[in-house]
């Protein structure tokens, strides 16, 4: 199951399902679980755990130093859950602080060259496409898609089964079920695709769908600020994905956080 050229540290502990390729780095903070299988020329150190039926592809490397210079030797780590695909050289940071993690939830796709930076969260069925960069701190909810080649600031929360359009600089709050895209980023659409993919559209003859077709309009089509459309959701009929997406807004805007991205109706009065 090990590549004789692989280097295991004595204290590290893999189950013994586990297959390691060629050339193989594993520190001694590590744990690995159950049938996963990590390819030739991987790093994995630092205080890393690794749950079961993982595939982490060539070159990646997970739980090194954080790049962040108020790192300072720490003991933080990174958990990352079942069932994950990691692609050719995919880069993990470590937490910053001590006791901190950076966290990768399950059945998510990390493709090639992406990096997750200190103290990410992750949480399943994402999809990071590849050479996607998250800045330190950014939270990815349950299955959103970020495509190709984007950059994501630091602190920012994209929300649940959204979809970030390839090249698209995102420096604010992706709001959940949305379709967000461009330099600078806007909302363009709801995610329909992605909702359907959810199973949202067949669900109670698509009650929750329907509902946020008309929470779209009134936050992003309408004339209404954005403080006026909140008010406006809570004449909808409530489904837990309005709860969601009210609770996401509300949070979004406290002092402190980035704020959410914008619709195309803001770009006609400069706001």
């Amino acid at each position: 199951m090990i590549h004789p050229t692989a280097v295991i540290h004595p204290s590290a502990q893999l189950h013994p399902t586990v297959r390691v390729g060629a050339y193989s780095v594993i520190g001694e903070g590590v744990q690995v679980g159950r049938d996963t299988t990590i390819e030739p020329h991987v790093v994995v150190d630092g205080h890393t755990e690794i749950g079961e039926r993982n595939h982490i592809f060539p070159g990646a490397a997970i739980g090194l130093e954080p790049q962040d210079l108020k790192y300072d030797g720490a003991p933080s780590g990174v958990k990352i859950g079942n069932d994950n695909r990691i692609r050719e050289y995919v880069t993990v940071n470590r937490a910053t602080r001590a006791g901190e993690t950076t966290y990768i939830g399950n059945e998510n796709l990390l493709m090639a060259y992406a990096h997750i930076a200190h103290n990410c969260t992750i949480e399943d069925r994402v999809v990071i496409t590849n050479a996607v960069e998250l800045a330190g701190h950014v939270r990815v909810e349950s299955g959103a898609r970020v495509g190709g080649v984007v950059g994501v600031h630091q602190f920012v929360h994209i929300g649940e089964l959204s979809m970030v359009g390839g090249m698209s600089r995102i420096d604010r709050d992706v709001p959940p079920y949305m379709l967000v895209e461009g330099n600078p980023s806007r909302v363009r659409a709801l995610n329909q695709v992605g909702l359907k993919r959810a199973g949202l559209v067949e669900t109670d003859d698509g009650r929750a769908f329907k509902v946020l077709k008309k929470a779209f309009r009134l936050l992003y089509r309408s004339q209404l600020t954005l403080e006026e459309a909140l008010q406006q959701l809570d004449l909808l009929p409530d489904t837990p994905q309005l709860q969601h997406l009210q609770q996401f807004l509300y949070c979004s805007m406290q002092p402190g956080r980035r704020g959410p991205i914008a619709g195309r109706r803001r770009i006609a009065d400069g706001s």
